[in-house]
C-alpha cells in the first residue's frame, strides 16, 4: 500500500510529546513490511535544514493556498528519516511556522494547521501520488478526511484515498470560533448544532476526523475503552460510541534500538538481565550527577513527564509531605505548569538529600534517569499510551503507575505469592492509594531476591514497533475496503 503519514510533529525534526516518537518510529517499521511510506509535518524555525540535509523539492515547487481570502505561498524540502529510505516532506511557510514554539496561543492557530493539511494535499497533487491510506494523527490534521471527502473530491487521485485518524490525546481538540469555518473553507453544510464540525457552537477539527475517518483508533486498548465513557471521553465519547465499529485501540510500540540498557549509548554502563548488578554503575552516576547519595539500600524514583495535572502531579504535590519522610530520593525531569516546576524547586531546595529537580528536556540525562533509577514514578490522571514505563520495563526500573490507559495495559501489579507481575499500580485516583503502592515498591526493594525477579520480568517483556505495526496494516486494509465498498 501506499501511505502518507501526516503528523504535526516527528522525531528527530520537533518534538513535543509522545506522537513525535510514534510519528518517528511506526512509519520505518511499516515501510520495512512493505509498503511505500511518506511522512509529511511543518518546516518549523527549529528545524536545521543543513543537519539534516533538507533540499527544497522543485517537483512540487511554489504553490499557493487560500486561507482567510488570501493567499500564502508555501514550498516543500524534502529529507529522510535518519538511517532509512522513508521520505519526509517538510511543509515551509515561514508566516506559519517560524515561531518559537511549535504549538502557540496566537490567533491565528487555526490557520496555521489550516495551512499545513491543505498543504500535504497540495503536494500530494503535485507529486502525482496516488496514496491507498492518508493516515492523520490528532487534531492538527483533524480536517484532512473532511478535505478528502468534500474540498478534494473533484480529483480523481483522490477517489479512492481511505483515511485512518489516531488520537493520540483527546484532550487536545483543535476547538476554534466559528470564524475557523471561513478559513479552513469549510463548507457550513457541516455546521450545525451536534454536526459534524459543530462542537458548542465553535468549529472542531478533531470531531470532524471522528465524523469523516473511514477507520479511527487510539494508542492503547484501555484507553479506546475509556474513550467511549464520560470520565475520560472530552466530550468526545458519544461521536466515538456512534463510530464504535469503526474504533480500535493499538498499542504503542517502542524503538529498542534507541531504548534499551544493552545498547544504549547515552548511560555509562551497558547491561542485560544477566548482568543486572552492572546496572550499579548507572545509578552512581545519577547520583553523582544531581549530587544524590549513592546507597544500594536507598532507592532513587526517577520522573520524566511533562509536569502537568493530567500527569498526575497533583496527587504528588498533596503527597509530598509524606513522600519526603520516606527511605526514598526522588529524581524528576520535566517542564510545564508553573505551579510544579515551583513545587519541586522548593522542597529540592530545602531537601537537596532527598529531591533533584531539572526543568526542561533533556534527552541524555532521560536516559541516564531510565538507567539509574530503580523505581519510576507514573500517577496520571490518564494516559493514552504511555512510553516511559514502557522504557523503565527494559531497564529494570520498576514501574509505579495508575492502572489507567496503556499503563493499565503494560504493567502487571505484583503478585508476592506467586511472584508474578512487573510493577506496582493503583486505581483510585488519590494520595493515599499513590502512597501505598510507593511503599509497596520500597518494601520490596529491600527484599533482594524478589526485587531482582521483578525487575527480570519487566526486562523480558517487548513491546517493539514490529507487532502494533502489522495491526496499523490490518486498520489500513479496513479502511481501505470501506472506503471503496
Amino acid at each position: 500500500m501506499k501511505i502518507a503519514f501526516v503528523a504535526s510533529e516527528v522525531v528527530p525534526f520537533a518534538k513535543t510529546g509522545g506522537l513525535a516518537d510514534v510519528s518517528g518510529s511506526l512509519p520505518p517499521v511499516i515501510s520495512n513490511l512493505g509498503n511505500d511510506v511518506k511522512v509529511f509535518m511543518p518546516k518549523y524555525f527549529s528545524i536545521d535544514s543543513k543537519k539534516y540535509d533538507l533540499k527544497e523539492n522543485k517537483l512540487v515547487g511554489v504553490f499557493p493556498v487560500t486561507i482567510n481570502g488570501f493567499e500564502y505561498l508555501g514550498k516543500v524540502f524534502k529529507g529522510f528519516l535518519p538511517d532509512t529510505d522513508v521520505e519526509v516532506y517538510f511543509i515551509d511557510q515561514p508566516y506559519f511556522f517560524h515561531r518559537s514554539q511549535l504549538y502557540t496561543n496566537d490567533l491565528d492557530e487555526d490557520a496555521r494547521f489550516v495551512f499545513f493539511q491543505k498543504a500535504v494535499l497540495i503536494t500530494i497533487q503535485r507529486l502525482g501520488w496516488k496514496p491507498d491510506i492518508i493516515h492523520c494523527n490528532d487534531w492538527q490534521t483533524g480536517l484532512i478526511p473532511l478535505y478528502i471527502k468534500d474540498n478534494f473530491s473533484w480529483d480523481k487521485l483522490f477517489e479512492k484515498t481511505a483515511t485512518v485518524f489516531t488520537i493520540h490525546n483527546i484532550g487536545y481538540q483543535g476547538r476554534f470560533a466559528k470564524s475557523a469555518l471561513f478559513s479552513a473553507e469549510i463548507d457550513g453544510k457541516h455546521f450545525y448544532p451536534a454536526g459534524p464540525a459543530e462542537y458548542f457552537d465553535d468549529v472542531n477539527f478533531l470531531k470532524a476526523a471522528l465524523w469523516y475517518s473511514d477507520m479511527i483508533n487510539t494508542v492503547s486498548e484501555k484507553y479506546a475503552e475509556e474513550l467511549l465513557t464520560e470520565e475520560y471521553g472530552s466530550g468526545m465519547q458519544d461521536t466515538l460510541t456512534s463510530r464504535k465499529d469503526d474504533f480500535v485501540g493499538i498499542l504503542n510500540g517502542v524503538d529498542y534500538e534507541d531504548w534499551s540498557p544493552e545498547k544504549d549509548k547515552l548511560i555509562p554502563q551497558k547491561y542485560t538481565p544477566s548482568t543486572l548488578e552492572n546496572k550499579a554503575v548507572n545509578k552512581k552516576a545519577l547520583c553523582e550527577k544531581f549530587e544524590l547519595k549513592d546507597d544500594p539500600e536507598i532507592p532513587v524514583i526517577g520522573i520524566v513527564s511533562r509536569l502537568a495535572t493530567q500527569k498526575g502531579f497533583d496527587l504528588i504535590e498533596k503527597a509530598m509531605n509524606d513522600l519526603i519522610k520516606l527511605n526514598c530520593q526522588l529524581v524528576v525531569l520535566g517542564s510545564g505548569e508553573i505551579e510544579y516546576e515551583e513545587m519541586f524547586t522548593e522542597f529540592a531546595e530545602k531537601h537537596p538529600e532527598k529531591i533533584a529537580i531539572w526543568i526542561g528536556y533533556n534527552i541524555e540525562l532521560s536516559h541516564l534517569i531510565e538507567a539509574g533509577s530503580d523505581m519510576f514514578l507514573m500517577p496520571s490522571h490518564y494516559e493514552p499510551c504511555g512510553l516511559n514505563q514502557i522504557y523503565s520495563l527494559r531497564y529494570g526500573t520498576v514501574p509505579i503507575v495508575r492502572e489507567t490507559g496503556g499503563l493499565a495495559d503494560t504493567v502487571i501489579n505484583w503478585n508476592d505469592s506467586k511472584s508474578t507481575g512487573t510493577g506496582f499500580s493503583f486505581s483510585e485516583y488519590t494520595p493515599e492509594a499513590m502512597m501505598e503502592a510507593i511503599r509497596n515498591a520500597i518494601n520490596l526493594f529491600t527484599q533482594k531476591e524478589k526485587w531482582k525477579k521483578i525487575q527480570e520480568n519487566g526486562m523480558k517483556l517487548n513491546f517493539s514497533w514490529t507487532e502494533s505495526a502489522k495491526k496499523y496494516i490490518e486498520l489500513y486494509q479496513k479502511a481501505k475496503n470501506k472506503r471503496n465498498l
